[in-house]
């Protein structure tokens, strides 16, 4: 069997981090990565142990079956799953029988059905942090942070999320594909990804038409400098009344978006102004909620040559049907009704410019895969699109994922007006700016009170966002957003402003001695150990993430540690702890669970604050 051993000085380590060699060898298991998780070296460790004991499993085997356990163990085994002759007592037995504790594994316990097994606590500390450590600080430029692993090493994805559609509201849709998004930008780049973030914009079709026999007649140069996407929203309301009424403004809408789409400079000229500033506009506005696209594309990017090559590809295949002018492909056999690829007049629809588009984006970018961040009321469409594709026999179709999400309900400002993402934003603000002003005396220690309540605001609506599982819908609840008490954003600003405040209020302990000089044997309180075992838990946290594709594991570990740190706040205090030595082990451990809660947080795209 082979070992994992350290590397001699001699050999170029893969992490600014090993294993010690004074520890018992632990086995090699596919998959794991003690550099970067420390944890697997201990599930390793407890796999070696039961496979010894019952025979024919593997290593391997047992390993895939160590889960962490509940409250008061750390890892637990369930050994029907392992469906051995003899009964459950029979193995437990034998397990114990050969059980001895060394520097990996403290003990075992038979429970039922399950093994219990707690880990030794002196080298969990030990570990755990020196990994924490090593992983932050050793070498800030070439590694990444603590937490995540390098499994996307060398690949590509495209991350298409937010686009909304230019001269409509940003509605709460695009907030959740903005939020979910971004997130999974971070989670990608920090797995080892090369990620392209990518903001589809809704910015052709019929509506453009509208909007531009609304602005001859309803519209400003001024008002649309001012704020475009507010004008061209109110140009688009009132027009949209006129059409109501009267039928041939709808005509003359059609007419007017068939010259755009045949190249007419003088109907595209206006459009390309209100795209300008309209994709300005957002900038500023996306980079306050700390999201930022590589790439702002839309629909009338996607070029008429792929649309056609789409086109012509799925006549010579026999997949299109003529209805009455327009052209569908039947996908009733696959459960998905009929697409239509092409409408009656003749002009482009949303699904032939995905089709050509994602073309275009393979030919450009050699993606390893992409991801649409839509909500799941388009489930039918994107399932259309994927099928068409793999139809089409494109080798890269199976690289295309869909990333769904529910719906949000209630969400308008607190006037109940229609919700742009500039009004969601000062909203949050301010009303986070009214909560800070009943503290004077923290109030007027903060250096930027609006920027700091902007920033815990928009927390808020984030965490609101992604504390469930992204399919659920959820209802918006200004007041729960905002509020310090519970599970809410500004609870976990808090307790980063928090635990950030330990190297001010301890001076004297500064700068701590180096890691090894560090005693972490004096870390024996029960608090002390939750918080390790917690840190140690994270890269598992992102590993998951990663495959599932759910911001709510990150939410809910960020809570998890917020709410261990706060139960240890009282305790194990560093202010006025007499021994030295153990007030700076002390210090060193929530110092790095301030590096592992901002690493999550920075993961959800949140700027974690140092003072509030």
């Amino acid at each position: 069997m082979s070992t994992i051993r350290t590397p001699t000085p001699s050999e170029a380590p893969s992490s600014p981090f090993s294993l010690p060699s004074s520890l018992p060898p632990i086995p090699s298991i596919p998959g794991t990565d003690p550099e970067r998780c420390v944890l697997d070296a201990f599930r390793a460790a407890i796999a070696q142990r039961v496979a010894d004991a019952l025979p024919p499993l593997t290593t391997e085997q047992v390993y895939q079956g160590v889960d962490y356990g509940k409250k008061g163990v750390d890892f637990t085994i369930a050994l029907p799953r392992f469906r051995l002759p003899g009964k459950v007592d029979e193995l437990a037995a034998k397990v114990l029988g050969k059980f001895q504790k060394d520097e990996w594994v403290e003990s075992v316990v038979h429970d039922k059905a399950f093994l219990h097994f707690t880990v030794c606590t002196q080298t969990l500390n030990r570990l755990v942090l020196d990994q924490v450590h090593a992983l932050t600080y050793a070498a800030p430029s070439t590694q990444p942070e603590y937490g995540i692993n390098t499994s996307g090493k060398g690949k590509r994805v495209i991350i298409e999320y937010s686009s909304p559609n230019i001269a409509k509201s940003f509605h709460v849709g695009h907030l959740r594909s903005t939020i979910i998004g971004a997130f999974l930008a971070n989670l990608y780049k920090a797995c080892g990804w090369e990620v392209i973030s990518m903001n589809y914009l809704g910015d052709w079709g019929t509506q453009f038409g509208l909007i531009a026999v609304g602005f001859e007649k309803y519209g400003s140069q001024e008002q649309l400098e001012k704020d475009p996407i507010k004008h061209l929203f109110d140009v688009y309301v009132k027009i949209n009344a006129d059409a109501e009424k009267d039928p041939n403004v709808k005509t003359e809408a059609a007419a007017f978006f068939k010259r755009m789409e045949d190249g007419d400079e003088s109907a595209l000229a206006n459009w390309r102004v209100w795209r300008e500033l309209s994709v300005r506009k957002y900038e500023g506005e996306y980079a306050r909620l700390n999201v930022h696209f590589d790439v702002y594309t839309g629909e009338s990017m996607v070029g008429k040559a792929s649309q056609d090559l789409a086109l012509n590809r799925l006549n010579e295949m026999g997949l299109i049907d003529d209805h009455e002018g327009a052209k569908l492909v039947n996908l009733e056999k696959f459960k998905l009704g009929k697409a239509v690829v092409r409408k009656k007049d003749g002009t482009s629809i949303y699904l032939t410019r995905d089709i050509g588009g994602a073309i275009e984006r393979y030919e450009k970018y050699q993606f390893d895969k992409m991801i649409y961040v839509v909500s799941s009321q388009q489930d039918l469409h994107l399932a259309q699109f994927f099928k068409v594709l793999k139809l089409m026999e494109f080798p890269w179709a199976d690289r295309l994922e869909h990333v769904n999400y529910g719906l949000v309900h209630g969400m308008s400002t607190r006037k109940g007006t229609v919700v742009f993402l500039e009004q969601i934003i000062r909203e949050a603000g301010s009303v986070m700016h009214e909560q800070m002003r009943k503290n004077e005396d923290k109030y007027k220690n903060i250096e930027d009170p609006e920027e700091v309540a902007q920033e815990i605001g928009i927390t808020g609506v984030k965490i609101q966002d992604m504390a469930a599982k992204r399919i659920n819908n959820y209802n918006f609840n200004w007041d729960r957003m905002l509020s310090f008490e519970g599970d809410t954003g500004p609870y976990l600003q808090y307790a980063h402003v928090r635990i950030s405040s330990i190297s001010r209020k301890n001076p004297e302990l500064l700068p701590l001695p180096p890691p090894a000089e560090i005693d972490t044997a004096l870390l024996t309180e029960p608090q002390s150990r939750d918080i390790i075992f917690l840190l140690g838990s994270y890269p598992d946290v992102v590993k998951t993430a990663l495959r599932t594709h759910e911001p709510s594991g990150v939410v809910t570990f960020a809570f998890r540690l917020s709410h261990a740190i706060s139960s240890a706040w009282e305790t194990v205090i560093v202010k006025g702890e007499p021994d030295t030595a153990k007030a700076r082990a002390r210090m060193w451990m929530y110092l790095c669970a301030r590096d592992v809660l901002g690493a999550a947080m920075r993961l959800l795209s949140l700027k974690p604050l140092e003072r509030m």
